[in-house]
């Protein structure tokens, strides 16, 4: 085993040779992990009385261990998306320059752009799953009630599947990671290293796993990969348990905190939507082949009507469960509806799920409806 710390993430794209059969199969010898460290007062809480006092949350943690899929078996690794075609459905409403830009490329070179800027997005997801992964496995330690240690330790585990089948979907089928977006390193970095157990509750199950479920979803409807559709319709799963569980859970709490407390974790929310906000924008790919700059390119990123739609649906899922667990105060408002987002607050809210749609047994690879 070789451990290599650094002081940050890696800044260039790491590539894998698709025609190597088993790559991930390597011997400890050959594996070289590269690890940055972070460090967080955590406070770890023990927890002695063992009664089930919420029916809700346990019957999400419940629901969980019944929908554990396995992502070594479930998933259609033998299928092999077409070399010739689009991973991802194209962006229609293009501006005339770019469309010039893009209509100039080869077929193949449209090919390569294509999984480039799909492992771009992809990669955001598997690093965003490796910090989801690292904040439930603190909510395990730091939670001070026995439901919530229970659902965060099975969430983690979630967390590491989503993290296995994102890698895996890389590494076989596109063949490179990219580096982590320097937005969401900032969100991970806020979340995991504050001290206090809440906020993390907060940044994780509120906005962290609220935009996963959003992103998820609107690439699900992009998607032209069955095995990708696959593996993204389970995830959209999981995700909505940790979503609902985080309503249901912080409601009650927040209820328990000072004025003060509260402001400070309004406050530390809405920082954290801030940062939300330049989380999907990601300009390499389009930097390479459309021959822009960094800023030309995430002006354009921003300005298309892919992200239009995906900020409305992100901050539609976001804005309500803020309200519904009164973290939308007096003193955050003014700062959220100068962002334009305070038109999502009244959106239906995650606290209640569709439990018939949570307890249907998984759709097997090619029965995936296309939409949620």
């Amino acid at each position: 085993m070789k451990i290599k710390r650094v002081d940050g993430p890696p800044k260039d794209i790491l590539t894998f040779d698709l025609d190597v059969e088993n790559e991930l199969n390597l011997t400890p010898q050959q594996v070289e992990d590269v690890a940055e460290i972070f460090n967080t007062p955590l406070t770890g809480a023990y927890n002695w009385d063992y009664t089930v006092a919420d029916n809700r949350i346990k019957k999400l943690y419940e629901l969980g261990k019944e929908l554990n899929w396995n992502g070594s078996m479930d998933l259609n690794w033998d299928y092999n998306h077409p070399a010739d075609e689009r991973i991802m459905q194209a962006e229609e409403d293009l501006p005339h320059e770019t469309l010039q830009a893009y209509e100039s490329l080869t077929e193949k070179e449209k090919i390569e752009f294509d999984r480039h800027d799909a492992a771009e997005l992809l990669s955001q997801f598997l690093h965003g799953e490796q910090g989801a992964l690292l904040v439930a496995s603190q909510l395990t330690a730091c939670a001070p009630t026995y439901n919530a240690k229970l659902y965060a330790a099975s969430q983690t585990f979630d967390e590491a599947r989503h993290v296995e089948v994102f890698n895996r979907y890389l590494q076989e089928k596109i063949g490179m990671h990219y580096p982590i977006n320097k937005n969401l390193k900032l969100l991970l970095d806020k979340i995991l290293t504050d001290p206090r157990w809440d906020l993390k509750f907060i940044g994780m199950q509120i906005i962290i796993e609220g935009l996963a479920l959003a992103a998820f979803q609107m690439l699900k409807s992009l998607s032209k990969d069955p095995l990708l559709t696959q593996l993204l319709h389970y995830i959209i799963r999981d995700e909505a348990r940790h979503v609902t569980f985080g309503i249901n859970y912080l409601e009650d709490f927040i209820k328990t905190l000072t004025p003060e407390e509260i402001e400070e974790r309004a406050e530390f929310a809405y920082e954290a939507c801030v940062i939300s906000r330049e989380r999907l924008i990601n300009t390499k790919a389009m930097q390479k082949y459309l021959k822009m700059s960094e800023e030309e390119a995430r002006e354009f990123a921003l300005s298309t009507t892919a992200n239009t739609a995906f900020t409305n649906f992100l901050f539609t899922r976001i804005m309500p469960n803020l309200s519904r667990i009164g973290l939308l105060t007096d003193k955050v408002r003014p700062k959220f509806e100068a962002l334009g987002l305070l038109e999502y607050e009244h959106a239906p809210d995650d606290f209640e799920c569709d439990w018939n749609e949570l307890e249907k047994p998984l759709e097997k690879f090619g029965e995936i409806p296309k939409v949620i």
